[in-house]
């Protein structure tokens, strides 16, 4: 990836614009995790949920794919704290009796372990949590880690509702420089919050890109723009989102996807095949 294929947070954070999701690859984590890096991805998200996440296979990909031409400090890692709620019983990586902070400890610890690196680039809350008391202890253990110099950054995922973001923002010592959501019209697109996002350098980054929008990837809008440039709907609109500096995760398995991923930056969109686009998702 080339320096304009990268985007700079809140926090000083150099993030490339799209990024390799990880959730759900079980057994083929570390297998297509190195098939990415291989590709050209340098950036990668993951989380300390083993339900949906085999973050030690992404720390095998990463050690594996690092070389005298490729540096720890060339990747962009991501990983979460995920409340007890979003964990199977059977399966969760810190004790769930203890309190609030030493489970983000314990979970941090872990994700070290497991990606086999003592630091990563953003630490993030998987989800807000309906109390705002655990919701301050939570985020104030993620600063720790922060000013202990285990996160480069903060963030938080799944937050849908403004007024958490807000009161997020207002309270926290060391400001969430990244927010991770599904992206999908009945959410709105999210238009309130990612501007926001943009008022404040906050990083935000879209899940369920594809799979959420069949609509717009068969609408003219991307269409049309597909014939002209020889590319794909997807990569339109992916286009569309970097463009825009809304940075698409793809989960993909395909090595053909990947590359398809990663040749979005060999073209740009006009100012009206952007704003065509933007008019469909309110941005």
């Amino acid at each position: 990836m080339w320096d304009n294929d990268y985007l700079v947070s809140s926090q000083g954070v150099r993030s490339p614009r799209i990024i390799y999701g990880t959730a759900w690859k079980k057994m083929r984590t570390q297998e297509l995790v190195r098939t990415a890096i291989q590709r050209g991805f340098r950036g990668i998200d993951t989380a300390c949920q083993p339900k949906h996440y085999q973050e030690a296979g992404v720390g095998t990909a990463v050690a594996a794919s690092l070389n005298n031409r490729l540096r720890r400090g060339d990747l962009y890692l991501q990983t979460k704290f995920t409340p007890l709620s979003g964990h199977d019983p059977a399966q969760i990586p810190y004790d769930p009796g203890a309190p609030l902070a030493e489970q983000v400890a314990q979970s941090f610890r872990t994700s070290a372990r497991n990606l086999q690196t003592d630091y990563v680039d953003c630490l993030m809350l998987h989800s807000a949590l309906p109390d705002r008391r655990q919701m301050t202890q939570v985020w104030g253990a993620m600063e720790q880690i922060f000013h202990a110099g285990g996160a480069r950054q903060l963030g938080i995922s799944n937050c849908y509702s403004p007024a958490t973001l807000q009161t997020l923002y207002q309270t926290a010592t060391v400001k969430p420089a990244v927010l991770q959501n599904r992206f999908y019209a009945d959410s709105g697109y999210d238009r309130q919050i990612r501007e926001f996002c943009r008022q404040r350098g906050i990083i935000y980054q879209s899940f369920w890109t594809l799979t959420a929008n069949p609509q717009l990837l068969a609408h003219n809008a991307v269409t049309g723009p597909a014939g002209k440039y020889a590319r794909t709907p997807a990569q339109i609109l992916f286009r569309h989102l970097t463009q825009s500096d809304i940075v698409p995760l793809t989960g993909t398995t395909s090595a053909t996807h990947m590359r398809e991923d990663l040749e979005i930056f060999q073209f740009e969109l006009t100012a009206d095949e952007l704003a065509a686009i933007s008019e469909l998702i309110g941005s």
